[in-house]
C-alpha cells in the first residue's frame, strides 16, 4: 500500500482518488477498481466480500467511494469512569487511549467496576456517535499504559494483521528489585503455563517463544529502573522473564516481588508504533510515565 495514500470521509463513506485506473481484459471499470482496492489499499479480501454484498463499493467518476463507518453500536454498556479518561491520539480509524492501573481492558463477569472497553463505550455515548472501538491488544489490569484500538472494521483487520505479523511495536519502563547488568541486553526463553497455579506463567521448555529486549536507564542501590521492548506478546511476559532473571517487578508478589513499596508491578507502557491503517505512515504514541514513580524512584535512590 502506498504511504501516500489518504481519503476524505464523507458521512458514512470513505472517498478516494485512485486516479486513472489500468482496464482489464474485460472492460470493466468496477473489476479495475476492485484490483486497485486489492492490490494497492490493501482492502482485507474478508471486508471487500461484505461491502459488495451491501453495496458498500461505489464508482463516481474518478471517485471512489467505500461504506467503511456504519452506525455500530458497542457491545460493552457505557459506564463513566471516577475520573476521565486520557485520550493519548485520535482519528477517523485509531483510538489510542491511556488505561490507569487497576482497570481492566474488558468486562470478565466477575465484577462491575468499570473496563477500559465500558468507558470508550461511554465517551462515545456521550458524543452521541455510534462507534463501538475494539481493542487490539491487552495490558494487564494493574499495569498502566496505551492501548489500541480500531474504530472500524477495516481498521480492525488491518491492524489485527499487523498485530499477528508483530508490527504493532510496544515499550515499556518498570522497575525491578537488584541492580540489573548493563550487559543484560535480551531474553529469550520460551513461556507456558504454570500447572500449579492457574494464573501465573513460568519460563518452560515446552512454552511458546519469548523475546524480551532490556535497556537499564538508572540503577539504585537495591534496584533499577529498565526499558523493556517485547518481540512476541506473551501473557506476563515482561514479568515472567524479569523474574526469571531475578529481578522481579517491585510489587509483583505473583512473580515474587515485594510489595513494601507498592501493592501492584511498577510496569507502565511507555510508547505504542503501528502504520496507520490508510496510509502507512508509523505512529507513534507516546504515555508519560505514572506520576507517582517521581516519589518511588526517590525512595529508591536513598
Amino acid at each position: 500500500m502506498s504511504s501516500q495514500l489518504t481519503g476524505q470521509r464523507r458521512g458514512e463513506w470513505l472517498e478516494l482518488m485512485p486516479g486513472k485506473l489500468p482496464l482489464p481484459a474485460s472492460g470493466d471499470r468496477f473489476e479495475a477498481a476492485l484490483g486497485w482496492l486489492e492490490g494497492v489499499l490493501g482492502l482485507p479480501p474478508k471486508l471487500q466480500r461484505m461491502l459488495e454484498a451491501e453495496q458498500g463499493i461505489k464508482l463516481a467518476g474518478d471517485r471512489l467511494r467505500l461504506r467503511l463507518f456504519p452506525p455500530r453500536t458497542s457491545q460493552y454498556e457505557p459506564m463513566l469512569p471516577e475520573f476521565p479518561l486520557q485520550i493519548l491520539y485520535e482519528d477517523d480509524f485509531c483510538l489510542v487511549v491511556h488505561k490507569p492501573v487497576g482497570v481492566k481492558v474488558h468486562p470478565d463477569g466477575q465484577s462491575r467496576q468499570p473496563t477500559l472497553a465500558n468507558i470508550v463505550a461511554a465517551i462515545y455515548s456521550e458524543r452521541g456517535e455510534h462507534v463501538a472501538p475494539e481493542h487490539i491488544h491487552r495490558l494487564d489490569e494493574f499495569t498502566s499504559g496505551p492501548v489500541l484500538y480500531a474504530k472500524n472494521t477495516y481498521a480492525q483487520l488491518k491492524l489485527d494483521a499487523a498485530m499477528a505479523r508483530k508490527e504493532i511495536g510496544r515499550v515499556y519502563v518498570a522497575l525491578v528489585q537488584g541492580t540489573v547488568s548493563p550487559a543484560l541486553r535480551v531474553i529469550d526463553q520460551p513461556i507456558g503455563k504454570d500447572r500449579h497455579h492457574k494464573s501465573r506463567r513460568r519460563v518452560s521448555p515446552t512454552g511458546q517463544r519469548a523475546v524480551t529486549h532490556i535497556e537499564l536507564i538508572e540503577a539504585y542501590p537495591a534496584a533499577s529502573l529498565v526499558r523493556l521492548t517485547l518481540e512476541t506478546g506473551r501473557t506476563h511476559q515482561i514479568r515472567v522473564h524479569m523474574s526469571h532473571a531475578g529481578y522481579p517487578l517491585i510489587g509483583d508478589a505473583l512473580y515474587g516481588g515485594s510489595t513494601k513499596l507498592l501493592s501492584h508491578q511498577a510496569l507502565h507502557g511507555e510508547s505504542l508504533s503501528f502504520a496507520h491503517p490508510l496510509t502507512g505512515e508509523t505512529l507513534s504514541v507516546s504515555d508519560p510515565w505514572p506520576a507517582s514513580w517521581e516519589a518511588l524512584r526517590e525512595q529508591l535512590q536513598g
